[in-house]
């Protein structure tokens, strides 16, 4: 079968327009998307904190925003991909004390474990991948600004940003000053002007990593992380941030006041927040303890099971998680799976030979317009998938008249590599299938297969038998439907 083409670049999407629409945070509307610069989308999101393996939650955004990325370059857009590792963190540190090792052994086991869990899932590694530790440097570089600015102040070895002095601090989540000090937990330190201002800076304890700062040994404070990593990768002013919808407040928002406040530009023009995945009517999470990982149901499912499953609901949507949706997703792939295995055989006969379509093509061309359609408004991956269903019913209808002769096979390769193509969208049908049999031993495959039909249809049923064995010494594992006898390709 011929290649099938990649979502990367420019192969579905042609010239990129103003086609797409994104549901902007910052805005709480659905935004016509242009770039800040060309036909170049820089665009960041917010990592995971590395001292755990990571699990269905961390799955849903790192879904979304492969998605996302990969419907960019499907359109024609050229994106530059940013997405961080947390490396030091409480959480790393307590976890390093525990385990009596440095904390960067913690956090490099754990982004090795990530990096496995994405492959598993074929979420592509992003074009840069920066981790806290080896930037902060640039993060001492921008405290200095904001003290520069007067947006922040020292005390005690800590430096603090001064949540007053950004009259715009609320925006993004949505809250006046007044309601975010009401709804939020703020430890009591008398060193603050308010309870609100947050940490830039933090002085080193004892058994803490540190370096070195002009306030003295310590380490950097959560949001400045991110900040400083976004703008010398991307930019002080880019086009798209996402992360979670948990962290909305306090970290986005911090973000925006402490790089806006450093540079006088917008920091991210698009807010994009993905829903949380639950587990019953809880947020999932590690501090809950309630977490399921990649890893564990990778070995119970089929990871483009898992990633269908995740696509099947909206992103911005919360996921309420329930496993024997998975086991759904994956009878639902089988479907796929027969078109792409009869694809796979017709391909290796040779050249078709030509013939009507019989509206085939036509009506593919109907259901690739919808799949473009739907992850143009917002990334809408469920309509998307019920038009991909679709385009796979039509082909299936094709493929019988196919395999009945009425209908000649080279529309129904056209069709499949479509399908292939705008699985690839959503990261679906990627991982290798098993090659189809040499052309001899297809065709005795083939042969044995019409012989059995015809016995079966006699109801000679031991001579069914005979031929299945045949079939198996062959390496063709057969099932038997409605249709006939369908074999698959699995030599010992």
């Amino acid at each position: 079968m011929a290649a099938r083409p990649s979502p990367e670049g420019s192969e579905g999407g042609g010239v990129p327009g103003p086609r797409i629409r994104i549901y902007n945070t910052l805005t709480r509307s659905k935004e016509p998307f242009t770039p800040l610069a060309g036909d170049t989308v820089r665009m960041y999101v917010c990592g995971v904190t590395v001292y755990d393996r990571a699990h269905v939650g961390h799955a849903r955004s790192a879904v979304v925003f492969d998605v996302i990325r990969r419907h960019l370059a499907f359109r024609g857009y050229q994106v530059r991909f940013v997405k961080n590792f947390t490396d030091v963190d409480d959480k790393i540190i307590r976890r390093a004390n525990d385990e009596g090792v440095p904390a960067s052994a913690i956090s490099a086991r754990y982004i090795e474990e990530y990096r496995k869990d994405m492959a598993t899932l074929g979420v592509r590694p992003a074009d840069e991948e920066p981790k806290a530790t080896d930037h902060v440097p640039r993060m001492i570089g921008l405290i200095q600004r904001l003290l520069t600015a007067g947006m922040a102040y020292e005390a005690g070895g800590d430096v603090f940003f001064e949540v007053r002095k950004f009259p715009r601090y609320g925006t993004l989540s949505g809250k006046r000053l007044p309601e975010l000090l009401a709804g939020v937990r703020v430890e009591v330190d008398e060193r603050k002007h308010d309870p609100l201002d947050f940490v830039l800076w933090k002085a080193s304890k004892p058994g803490e990593p540190s370096w070195p700062s002009p306030w003295g040994p310590g380490r950097p404070g959560w949001h400045i992380e991110c900040s400083a990593m976004a703008m010398h990768y991307l930019g002080e002013s880019f086009d798209i941030h996402g992360g979670g919808e948990d962290l909305i407040f306090p970290h986005h928002e911090n973000e925006i006041a402490q790089s806006e406040g450093a540079t006088g530009r917008p920091f991210a023009r698009f807010w994009v927040h993905n829903g949380l995945a639950n587990l019953g009517s809880q947020k999932m999470s590690k501090s809950l303890g309630n977490t399921l990982t990649i890893h564990d149901l990778a070995q119970r499912h089929a990871p483009d099971a898992l990633r269908l499953y995740l696509l099947g609901t909206h992103y911005r949507h919360p996921l309420d998680f329930a496993e024997g949706r998975i086991e759904d997703a994956e009878r639902a792939l089988e479907r796929f799976a027969v078109l792409f295995e009869t694809a796979d055989r017709l391909a290796a006969r040779g050249a078709p030979a030509p013939g009507a379509d019989g509206g085939l093509l036509a009506a593919l061309a109907e259901l690739r317009a919808r799949v473009e359609t739907a992850l143009d408004d917002d990334f809408n991956t469920p309509r998307a998938l019920a038009a991909l269903f679709e385009m796979a019913s039509t082909l299936h209808t094709h493929r019988e008249s196919v395999d009945r002769g009425e209908r000649p096979a080279g529309p129904f390769l056209i069709g499949v590599s479509e399908l292939l193509a705008l699985g690839g969208v959503l990261g679906l049908f990627e991982k290798p299938r098993d090659a189809a049999p040499p052309p001899e031993v297809l065709a005795r495959i083939e042969a044995l297969v019409r012989a059995r039909d015809q016995a079966r249809a006699g109801r000679d049923f031991a001579a069914a038998d005979r031929l299945r064995a045949e079939l198996e010494a062959l390496g063709a594992t057969t099932e038997d439907t409605p249709q006939g006898t369908r074999w698959k390709w699995a030599p010992r």
